[in-house]
């Protein structure tokens, strides 16, 4: 049986280091579509069993797309993955051709799971996701320099460079209703979603963008993916408090301001909400109990195709 080969690649925007182990062979070639070629080239003679990379900001996304398309099983880490494994190992040095074999190292000893990545109207409608939170996040930042000014031109000019940015926010929200109702598969996730008392569209567009899993995994998978199951914190005869941990955390964001309104205005999960205030639990332990439920009862309602008035979503 031949030996299998793990090849880690750590991106820049220039170039790519690949590392191969066990064979030990280095090489580097560059981030364009001749050096995305000439990458495919190499490996193919490699038949690596996974290929790993790093989360590099969006850099490394025409590589796994390029390696996924070419029959390989790709993954992408992380970063905080690979940094606890670099402290492991006792790891201090680095340069991009250690990264890379660091990388190897990480796919040949823990050999995650290989990425299946979205299709094309999933990548955009994620594109299109991320940059309206970049809008959101400018206009905090204008905002917060209005009220911090007093003079009145500067005011004048923030006031401006506001409006702008409104106006850009309303067209990405147009962008983003017309990529729904373009696609018969998000059209009908979003109605189901947005048929649950507090989750709105920015929700259900994160969702539908960022879990694409939803309705396909168990309720204690999802919830971990996410990074709302309660995780232990256990040792000896000591007994800490839970917490929750990891995960996506731009979904573990949204489902927590859905959580704060559903509490009000969802009579299942006001329900939920006061019992555990009841029983002596803090406001934030009782919100995060709710974020779990509304993403077990969304799975439920997404696999099931009903909305959240049918039975089995309740």
């Amino acid at each position: 049986m031949p030996e299998q080969m793990f090849v880690g690649i750590d991106v820049s925007k220039a170039r790519l280091d690949v590392a191969v182990l066990p064979s030990g062979e280095i090489f580097a070639v560059e981030n364009t579509a001749a050096g995305l070629t000439e990458l495919l080239i190499r490996l193919s003679e490699v038949q690596p069993h996974l290929v790993v990379l790093e989360a590099t900001g969006g850099l490394e996304q025409a590589a796994m797309l390029a390696l996924h398309d070419a029959g390989l099983a790709v993954t992408v880490l992380n970063p905080r993955q690979v940094r606890h494994f670099c402290r492991a190992l006792g790891k201090h040095a680095k340069t991009d051709r250690m990264d890379a074999v660091l990388l190897a190292k990480f796919a040949q000893t823990l050999q995650p799971q290989a990425q299946v990545p979205g299709d094309a109207p999933q990548r955009a409608l994620e594109a299109l996701l991320a940059r309206r939170r970049q809008m959101v996040d400018l206009l905090t930042m204008e905002r917060n320099r209005l009220h911090s000014s007093r003079d009145s031109y500067v005011q004048r000019d923030v006031q401006e460079v506001i409006q702008y940015l409104e106006g850009r926010r309303e067209q990405l929200d147009q962008a983003l209703q017309e990529a729904i109702l373009n696609s018969p598969k998000f059209q009908g996730t979003y109605a189901l979603l947005t048929s649950t008392p507090g989750v709105g569209p920015v929700v259900a567009l994160t969702l539908l963008a960022q879990l694409p899993e939803l309705g396909s995994l168990s309720r204690q998978k999802v919830a971990n993916l996410v990074g709302v199951a309660p995780l232990n914190w256990d040792s000896g005869k000591s007994r800490g408090h839970r917490c929750i941990w990891g995960g996506r955390a731009e979904v573990r964001q949204v489902l927590y301001m859905a959580a704060v309104t559903a509490v009000r205005w969802n009579p299942t999960l006001k329900t939920v909400f006061n019992h555990l205030i009841q029983k002596g639990k803090p406001k934030k332990v009782a919100l995060v109990a709710c974020m779990r439920k509304l993403l077990v009862y969304l799975n439920a309602m997404v696999r099931d195709q009903t909305p959240w008035h049918a039975p089995s979503a309740a």
